[in-house]
Order: C-alpha cells, then sequence, then structure tokens
C-alpha cells in the first residue's frame, strides 16, 4: 500500500502510482478513492474555476481488477458523455491519455452525492441526520418530485438517442440542497441500443435499483429495463427503497400505480420506454 498525499487531501492505492500531472493542474481539494471501478476522482482548484478530474490507471484499495480495464472503460465512456451532452449531467470538459493511465476532465457541479457510501455508509446513509440521502428524503414531496423530474426528462433524452442506462442509481445523483438542483453523473456504462447482460449476476448496477434481466446473462437490456429503473429511483425517494408496499410511500396512490407498474417482475406488465412510463407519472401527477 502507498499512501499519496497533495493539496488538502491524502489517499492511499494498493501500488506505487505517478500522480505529478495532477499536482500541475492545480490545488486538489477532495478525492473520491473508495470505488470499486477502478477510478479515482478529485476536485481540483484553479484561476479559472473548480473541476471534477475521474481517473483510471492507478489501483485503488476498493479495485480488484486490472487498471488496463478501467483505462480502456474511462476512454469509451468519452464518447457516451459527448453524445449524451444535457443540461441536468457533469459536463464534460476534455479528456486525454497520459503515460500510465486516463484523465477526464469535468466542470464542477456542485452538490452532494445521494449515496456517499465513502462519509455515510451502511445503515448510517438512512439514519444520520448529516447523510446527504437522510436530508433529501427530509425534503418536501413537491422538491423530491422535482429531482424527479429532472431524472426522468434526461432519461426520456438517453432513449432517444438510442442509449439505455446501464448502472444508474442512487449515486449517480447529486444534489445541491442550498439551490434545490439536481445533477446527474457517472454516466460511463450507458450503450448503445440494443445491448445484453454480458456478465451475469454481477452486472454492473445496485441491487436496490435492478432488474431481473440485469441479473441474467445474454438477457437483452432495453427500453423496459430503463423503465423499471426509474420506478426503482421513484421508490427508493419517495418510498421504501426496495420494499415496494403502499405504507412506505409518500406521494400519493396515482403515482404510486405508476411506480408500481414501473418495478414489475414481468417486463411484459411494464411500460414500454421511460417515455411511456413518464407520460403516465406526469398524468398521475395532474390527477392529485
Amino acid at each position: 500500500m502507498k499512501t499519496k498525499k497533495m493539496g488538502e487531501v491524502s489517499f492511499s492505492v494498493q501500488e506505487d502510482h505517478d500522480f505529478s500531472w495532477l499536482e500541475e493542474m492545480g490545488h486538489v481539494f477532495c478525492v473520491f478513492d473508495e470505488q470499486d471501478s477502478g477510478n479515482i476522482s478529485f476536485g481540483v482548484e484553479r484561476e479559472d474555476g473548480k473541476f471534477f478530474v475521474k481517473y483510471a490507471g492507478a489501483k485503488p484499495m476498493d479495485f480488484s481488477g486490472e487498471p488496463k480495464e478501467a483505462v480502456e472503460r474511462l476512454r469509451t465512456a468519452m464518447s457516451v458523455y459527448q453524445q449524451l451532452k444535457h443540461p441536468s449531467v457533469i459536463r464534460l470538459k476534455h479528456h486525454f491519455a497520459l503515460k500510465e493511465g486516463y484523465a477526464a476532465v469535468f466542470n464542477w457541479a456542485e452538490g452532494e452525492c445521494l449515496h456517499s457510501h465513502w462519509s455515510h455508509g451502511g445503515p448510517a446513509k438512512y439514519t444520520d441526520p448529516t447523510s446527504p440521502y437522510y436530508r433529501f428524503r427530509k425534503l418536501s414531496v413537491p422538491s423530491r418530485l422535482q429531482a424527479l423530474d429532472t431524472i426522468f426528462s434526461f432519461h426520456a433524452f438517453v432513449e432517444e438517442q438510442g442509449f439505455v442506462a446501464i448502472d444508474f442509481y442512487d449515486g449517480s445523483i447529486l444534489y445541491d440542497f442550498n439551490n434545490d438542483v439536481t445533477t446527474l453523473c457517472d454516466i460511463d456504462f450507458y450503450r448503445k441500443s440494443p445491448t445484453v447482460n454480458d456478465i451475469g449476476e454481477e452486472f454492473w448496477g445496485a441491487d436496490r435499483s435492478k432488474s431481473k434481466e440485469e441479473y441474467e446473462l445474454g438477457a437483452v437490456i432495453d427500453e423496459r429495463t430503463n423503465e423499471y429503473t426509474m420506478g426503482a429511483i421513484a421508490f427508493g425517494l419517495l418510498g421504501g427503497e426496495t420494499d415496494h408496499s403502499f405504507s412506505k410511500w409518500e406521494a400519493g396512490e396515482g403515482l404510486f400505480e405508476v411506480a408500481g407498474k414501473a418495478v414489475g417482475e414481468d417486463r411484459g406488465t411494464r411500460y414500454s420506454s421511460v417515455r411511456a412510463f413518464k407520460e403516465a407519472w406526469e398524468e398521475a401527477r395532474r390527477r392529485c
């Protein structure tokens, strides 16, 4: 294990690695190093602003794969951010290869991650009053519905561009509590449709947001998968997360019925697309 110190932060990697290029970019004021994707991310500030820098090539402590695989995933993701450029998604500024890895630089987005496992892991996410998720769940229902509008609108756009969302969960949501603004991040694994589950049970994603087909090797991942994810996110932000009972739901019977249909185990009973789900959701809101 090697411990690195840069600017205001220190972090550990499994093997020594050259990060001198990062110090040349500006003042490092935060680090996100507890990721199993193989990426390490940093907040960097310089005269022209604050930036979020995602890097692959090192071996983070929680990473069990090969750095070259993480590098290729990050490199491939750059075209995803370019094709899915959207006001609600962190903005890719530029990206470049380094001797031992690959870096992507994004404009900094104010907000707190709703799945901050590095600071509020386990039960603390749900019970600690300082947890971003806990605080978000204490917001009014209209404020949370507004955040969901942002999420659903972006994923309708994703669908229109011929993509499917892979690995979208509450860890992909940043919420700015000061300005009530929702920003989405970490869309690295989104793919062009059609695609299939090429991994099996360990397919990318959080168990609380994954559909049945996201555990089945060779299963089709498509619009019905994505609308399941939207329903699961709705239950995570308005209901009992994996408990889909009405007793845990906070937003009325009409929206509950829409979210419940979205997370049907049988693909054939779900909405046919994110667009269809979004239209049903909006109609239910109008009836409230």
